[in-house]
């Protein structure tokens, strides 16, 4: 089965949902299209704000729901302080790095650093560090981001999203069934299921 997810670094949601696809890939036969997009340009296209500006629900997100979920999918989880971090050249980096062929390895260290080890990485000596520590050629990545057509691969992406009727991060589709958030993973275990039965 094929599954297309729209992510965003920034997004502590993106975070569990990038580790229980990763967890599903293993489980089954699951081809996951990882679909680099800007939060911020979905939220602008489409009027939607972040959870966290509600005082109470982004209190009920960060202290109870986030640890819920990742005590299910048995993954470490600290919510960074540095949050909100402006992701627009980790996002275009996630771009470059699927064109170099080492995203696997890149999207495991910025997704780690973000909600695991509690990284400002809106600080690009920090991101380089990052980087390098996971043995990926940070410079060439970080050069390589900045080019047009790595800018216009998240343009069209976001876009593509939005006219998908994507609102926020993270979404999943089977096929152009969606699915928002990372706690409707349970219903795309059952779509992988379903498929496996062949019904």
């Amino acid at each position: 089965m094929e599954l297309d997810f729209y992510f965003d670094f920034g997004s502590p949601a993106s975070y569990l949902a990038y580790k229980r696809l990763r967890q599903l890939e293993s489980e089954y036969d699951l081809t996951v299209h990882w679909l680099p997009m800007l939060l911020g340009g979905v939220f602008k296209a489409t009027g939607n704000v972040s959870p966290v500006t509600v005082a109470a629900k982004g209190n009920y997100m960060v202290n109870q729901d986030f640890p819920r979920f990742a005590k299910r999918y048995s993954v470490p989880m600290q919510f960074n302080p540095h949050f909100p971090i402006n992701t627009l050249n980790l996002m275009r980096a996630a771009i470059a790095a699927q064109q170099l062929g080492c995203f696997d390895a890149y999207a495991d260290a910025i997704f780690d650093a973000m909600w695991q080890e509690q990284c400002n990485l809106g600080d690009t000596e920090q991101v380089a560090m990052v980087l390098t520590k996971a043995g990926l050629e940070a410079q060439a990545l970080m050069d390589l981001s900045q080019q047009p057509d790595i800018k216009a691969t998240l343009i069209t992406n976001t876009e593509h999203a939005v006219s998908r009727g994507v609102f926020g991060a993270p979404t999943m589709f089977v096929g152009e069934e969606m699915y928002f958030g990372q706690d409707r993973l349970d219903f795309v275990e059952a779509a992988i299921l379903l498929e496996k039965d062949g019904r």
